[in-house]
């Protein structure tokens, strides 16, 4: 697998933490150049001082600016001259009722979760079609499906059951150019993906969870174990394509409690 990887090029939103900056690690462990885009300069440069730095370029840019990822898809193609992948990994989530969303967390969730994912994708394409095994990955989240996730995350849960039915048909549409689409839907692990949130709200959230799906949760997931399902999706033959990948914790434990 890493033979096909190595000296591949691809792009990672969301890169800076998180399953994106496990993602990105792994890719350069493998062999791989990797554009990194997220929306703070600062944690990207973070990021790149874990990273070897000639195999690495950051690509500071919100998904939800088509313009900001056109320039950033731009600069990847000036700076490594292909593009073989990209893993559409960058998601934000806030815990919430329908009844108690502000427009901001409407808005923010559905244009980083699934306009960016269309944004990064009609950016990407036309570079893709040049690679000699080109590969989209979008990362869903096991929300979109399971009744057992984290309540009072529908809004996040809704968007990336959207990027599973952008998903499907973009498969379709790519196979004229034997580009391969993936969706890879983990579970819950642990990374800082809920900083920033309102505590009050989170605990609403877990109150409920507790309260309509019992006092245990699956644990025991880590951002590197997302990585490696990347790699293995990226690393098919060509003309071989992973439609469909779950990834879910299998420890069980006691939620937490506030």
């Amino acid at each position: 697998m890493s033979m096909t990887i190595e000296d591949s090029v691809y792009l990672v939103t969301g890169a800076s933490s998180g399953f994106g900056l496990a993602i990105s690690r792994a890719l350069v462990t493998a062999g791989a150049r990797v554009g990194l885009m997220a929306r703070s300069a600062d944690k990207l440069e973070a990021a790149l001082a874990q990273l070897d730095a000639e195999r690495v370029l950051a690509l500071p840019a919100d998904v939800a600016d088509s313009a900001a990822v056109s320039a950033a898809v731009e600069s990847l193609q000036g700076h490594f001259g292909r593009l073989d992948g990209v893993v559409n990994n960058a998601g934000v989530a806030r815990p919430g009722t329908t009844e108690s969303y502000s427009d901001a967390e409407i808005q923010q969730q559905l244009q980083v979760n699934i306009a960016g994912v269309l944004h990064v994708c009609r950016a990407a394409i036309p570079l893709l079609k040049d690679s000699p095994n080109p590969r989209i990955v979008n990362i869903s989240s096991a929300s979109a499906i399971h009744h057992d996730e984290m309540l009072h995350l529908s809004l996040y849960a809704a968007s990336k059951a959207a990027v599973e039915r952008l998903s499907r048909d973009l498969r379709r549409e790519m196979q004229a150019y034997d580009i391969g689409v993936t969706v890879l839907r983990p579970g819950a692990a642990m990374t800082d993906f809920a900083a920033g949130w309102d505590v009050s709200k989170l605990k609403r959230g877990m109150d409920a969870w507790q309260q309509r799906c019992g006092a245990y949760m699956d644990t025991g997931m880590e951002a590197g174990h997302v990585a490696e399902s990347v790699l293995f999706c990226l690393g098919m033959d060509r003309g071989v394509s992973v439609d469909l990948l779950e990834l879910r914790p299998n420890h069980l434990t006691e939620k937490f409690q506030f």
